[in-house]
């Protein structure tokens, strides 16, 4: 039998690849590695710091003596003491980079005030790294967080591993971490980033990311290369040099509304920095692309470029631009910097501003549109190591602004950045972003593709469907009187005919017949396959002409909240155009609503946007589904307008196009890339439907050999075939991408016709069921998208589920219902979630809870590794939900409250040796809760994190179990016991 992969399975290999890439590591035998370091440099359960590891080393890294290191030690102390994560995060960060002015005694006697550096980052064979399992932390609430790396004795990176055995994945590993920075966020002060990771797959977030900002680390130098993905992302993220380059120079803060966020790099980023750093070190070459696909996030690799090279050695004291080429990209890197604690940077304000910063040459970071070089006087380059990094470098070339760059500094190192690069074509053979930034014999410097965006999950899919052979009426009204009369001999076909191959596209645009005809397909598309997962969409026409003739025709269908214009226009153009005129204000107003998600938006908020020029570059808005496309573009401008809709939001399963003009006809002459860029900017819709059928016939395959029927025996069946795994894991995952693809194609005949929809009702009701068995979820169905909660209020008793799998709770009357299921492993799969939710919150509240909690993850575990089989893990999980209820009942009988009784337990079950009697237990229990009631102040918000309650309960436990019952041996041989008693007394009141 193929043993399924447990958490420890995870959590060994990881130590194991960790101590291959230099980490000193303990826990690769199964054993708890924390407690090594813990005996060794004598921390305290409730510390997160090896103060005296630390202590050591910077007694050697700043050559000071042991008196002062301990001074020091003391004052950093009061440093992890902070109100805000992010708060405490930036400033400990700065620590860690700059270390911490501090006075010290010179060994004449004499005083010295001087930095004191944490960690040595010019020689890391100075530092200590260790990697350990198990590093268990008691304050408020008790965490044990699976691997952490410390850095001498700091914890630097927090990882939470699952398995498939307890069917989790990364993603309910990013919960669990974003639980322990709530609940103790004192570990996460000095941290620089967090990893979740099961058996497939491996995420990491800077500390207090949200988990959309949890990303894969998907490439790696040839040192680092391995054929285990996970393998390879452990080695090239978390070996040492990595992870203090990380700190040192990859790290930004960025001040928002709703609260500071950490950033640290993507993969791409980090190596694209490293390239730029490597050719500059190099000086070999002055030139290179960066080609990295849009939504990658370029402008942050310009501003981790500039950081790198203003404070690094890769060259002396340069000076560095970022040119943008549009007012508007400039304001928004301008807000960008404003926003993050970048320092050296300016932003040129005029053309002579410009030229005097070029004269006078100061190491900064100059931020600059290309517009202004217009008039910068030549060879006015005042020093001598420049580098100029231009962004949307695809349009560096326009208007000979190039050429004024280049000859203001002449002498500089020039790197482009781009997600559409052009070549030569008929309209532009002077234009050619890789002769003009790439050496001979290279194409780029760095590529991150729009397959590897896709794979990586920060951009989406788009597809295509096309609409330009649409069939509308030749009316003799919309057409003009000389096409009329040149023409009108012909048939209806033929005039059609005619148009297609004569007229313009701004000329079609602009037919009204056709117009009406688009606007009513537009329309309906929208409300059907657009509206009901709340996604928005855009119309882009080759005119302002033919967007207010769109725009007037879809207000007049949807209503002037729904539709907004986007032009500008003057006081020459017809009444027609002004009638949509509005002035920047009021377009940022129309935008930013535009951007926000139903959560936070109002009937007001626009759902369709009709634009002509604007918009089709830099408009980054996840909400955007759909775009319309009645204009005829082609390359990069077809892919700026592609990279419209690819923008990933939770549900959305793929951009969409839908073509009026025929552009997606012939991809190969639409696009001119190389045959990978082409197959993934844009997919015939058809693939889409085939990866539904495919999605679905995986789904289905779960459940071979059981009927495809309602009966109560069928779904129960089905549902106990899920209860364990892999097919827990499979069905799980695969309907939740099997519902994103419905939700993208539905509503469709296909569906009908092929059967598509029958089997996908069956499996939404087979996912109702498993959701109620297994997540204790009263309605699932609440929470599944729009069209699939409309086929199942159409076509699903939601009222027999009900019946039929009732929802477990532990100890209530639905032990009878569930008593009658003839499916023992739906049993053990109800009562093991029950049982697991009810102790989860108590496990810090009585040590029974916690060893109980333990038993159940050991059932589950063997349960569903086949170990041992449904009758006996429901028997089983039967008798700890007994020993449950028996502690809550038991406490009652004894008439203790529930932290006497916890005390009480712990005293007589763990440490039963060490105290005379159960009665000298229970007058423990009883004196320490009664302290605790008249010393403690429970009345205000937020006691149970106060350091000064924290403190005062310390006191109690030290004066009860030393003074008053002359039981401190038990605090010597348990320097937890404390912590444990602590978090009782916290835990057991609200």
């Amino acid at each position: 039998m193929v043993s399924i992969p447990s958490e420890s399975g995870v959590e060994r290999s990881l130590l194991s690849w960790l101590s291959d890439c230099g980490w000193e590591t303990h826990g690769q035998d199964g054993s708890r590695g924390a407690t090594v370091l813990d005996d060794v440099y004598n921390r305290q359960s409730h510390e997160v710091i090896y103060w005296e590891l630390l202590e050591e080393r910077i007694t050697t890294i700043n050559d000071i003596s042991e008196a002062d290191a301990k001074r020091f030690i003391e004052s950093l102390k009061r440093d992890l003491d902070a109100e805000n994560l992010m708060d405490g995060n930036r400033a400990f960060h700065r620590l860690l980079t700059k270390g911490k002015s501090f006075t010290v005694t010179n060994e004449d006697g004499t005083s010295e005030t001087r930095y004191i550096h944490l960690i040595d980052h010019d020689e890391h064979e100075n530092n200590r790294f260790h990697a350990v399992n198990q590093f268990s932390i008691s304050r408020e609430t008790t965490i044990r967080p699976d691997v952490s790396l410390f850095v001498n004795g700091i914890p630097l990176v927090t990882m939470e591993l699952k398995g498939l055995t307890q069917d989790n994945d990364w993603h309910d590993a990013v919960s669990d971490l974003h639980d322990y920075e709530e609940s103790v966020p004192r570990l996460f002060v000095p941290g620089l980033f967090n990893v979740a990771a099961d058996t497939m797959e491996l995420r990491y977030g800077a500390v207090g990311a949200p988990k959309a900002f949890y990303e894969p680390w998907n490439d790696a130098p040839e040192e680092h290369a391995d054929n285990n993905e996970m393998k390879q992302a452990v080695n090239a993220l978390c070996n040492p040099d990595a992870v203090l380059d990380l700190l040192k120079n990859f790290v930004f803060y960025e001040r928002r509304a709703g609260g500071d966020a950490k950033i640290i790099p993507r993969y791409m980023q980090y190596y694209a920095v490293n390239a730029i750093l490597d050719r500059v070190r190099e000086g070999e070459h002055k030139r290179g692309l960066v080609w990295h696909t849009q939504g990658s996030g370029k402008s942050f690799t310009m501003l981790y470029a500039a950081k790198n090279l203003l404070s690094r050695d890769a060259i002396n004291s340069p000076q560095v631009f970022i040119v943008v080429d549009t007012d508007k990209l400039d304001s928004q890197m301008r807000d960008q910097l404003g926003n993050l604690s970048l320092e050296q940077w300016t932003r040129a304000q005029r053309i002579d501003h410009l030229e005097r910063l070029i004269e006078d040459g100061q190491s900064e970071l100059v931020l600059t549109t290309i517009q202004k070089f217009q008039a910068v006087e030549p060879d006015t380059q005042g020093n001598d190591e420049v580098v100029v990094m231009s962004d949307e470098a695809h349009r560096f070339m326009e208007a000979d602004l190039g050429s004024r760059l280049d000859a203001a500094l002449p002498d500089s190192y020039h790197f482009g950045f781009t997600g559409t690069p052009v070549r030569e074509g008929q309209r532009h053979k002077d234009r050619n972003t890789f002769r003009e930034f790439s050496p001979e014999g290279e194409d780029y410097l760095h590529r991150y593709s729009i397959k590897q965006g896709i794979d990586d999950e920060l951009i989406l899919p788009v597809y295509f469907t096309l609409r330009h052979d649409m069939e509308w009426n030749i009316d003799e009204s919309g057409l003009d009187e000389r096409f009329e009369h040149e023409f009108q001999g012909l048939s209806t076909e033929e005039k059609q005919a005619v148009i297609r191959k004569e007229v313009t596209a701004t000329d079609l645009a602009e037919i009204e017949p056709r117009v009406d005809h688009a606007v009513e397909e537009i329309d309906g598309h929208y409300e059907e396959h657009v509206a009901p997962n709340g996604w928005k969409g855009m119309v882009v026409t080759p005119s302002r002409r033919s967007a207010a003739m769109y725009g007037k025709r879809l207000i007049e269908r949807r209503g002037e909240n729904e539709v907004k214009v986007l032009y500008s226009s003057t006081n020459d153009d017809p009444d027609l155009i002004q009638q949509f005129q509005t002035d920047p204000e009021e377009r940022d107003d129309i935008i930013t609503a535009f951007k926000r998600t139903d959560e936070e938006a109002d009937e007001k908020t626009p759902k369709l946007l009709v634009v002509h020029n604007m918009l089709l570059t830099g408009f980054d808005a996840p909400i955007l589904k759909t775009m319309y496309l009645d204009r005829n573009i082609k390359n990069h401008t077809l892919m700026q307008a592609i990279a419209r809709t690819n923008r990933p939001a939770e549900g959305k399963e793929n951009g969409e196009i839908v073509d009026f003009q025929g552009v997606f006809k012939n991809v190969d002459e639409a696009l001119d890339y190389d045959a990978e860029t082409r197959a993934y900017a844009a997919r015939d819709k058809d693939k889409l439907y085939d990866e539904l059928i495919e999605q679905l016939e995986a789904v289905m395959a779960v459940f071979e050999n059981i009927p495809k029927d309602d009966s109560q025996e069928a779904v129960s069946t089905a549902v106990e075939r899920v209860s364990t795994h892999p097919e827990r894991r499979t069905f799980k995952q695969g309907f939740r991408r099997l519902q994103n693809l419905y939700e993208a194609v539905a509503p469709d005949k296909q569906l009908v016709n092929e059967g598509i929809e029958r089997n996908y009702k069956w499996l939404s009701r087979i996912h109702v069921a498993f959701k109620r068995t297994t997540a204790g979820d009263d309605d699932p169905e609440a929470n599944m998208r729009e069209k699939t909660r409309e086929i199942i209020s159409e076509n699903i008793e939601i009222e027999k589920i009900k019946r039929d799998f009732p929802t477990y709770k532990l100890g209530e009357e639905y032990l009878a219902d569930v008593e009658g299921l003839d499916t023992p492993g739906v049993k053990a799969s109800q009562i093991a979630h029950a049982t697991r939710e009810h102790l989860h919150p108590r496990e810090n509240q009585n040590p029974r809870y916690k060893r109980l909690s333990e038993r159940v993850t050991d059932i589950v575990e063997r349960w569903q590794g086949d170990a041992i089989g449904d009758p006996e893990a429901v028997a089983a999980l039967k008798s700890v939900e007994k020993a449950v209820l028996d502690v809550e009942d038991e406490a009652e009988e004894q008439g203790m409250d529930d932290a006497e009784f916890a005390i009480y337990t712990h005293l007589t079950e763990e440490t039963p040796k060490g105290i005379d009697s159960e009665a000298q237990a229970e007058a423990v229990a009883e004196t320490i809760v009664s302290q605790f009631h008249e010393r403690v102040d429970r009345k205000y918000h937020g006691w149970k994190t106060n350091q000064q309650t924290i403190t005062e309960i310390e006191r109690i436990l030290l004066d009860v179990l030393v003074k008053d019952y002359d039981l401190g041996h038990l605090i010597r041989e348990d320097d937890g016991i404390i912590d444990t008693m602590r978090n009782y007394c916290i835990e057991n009141y609200e």
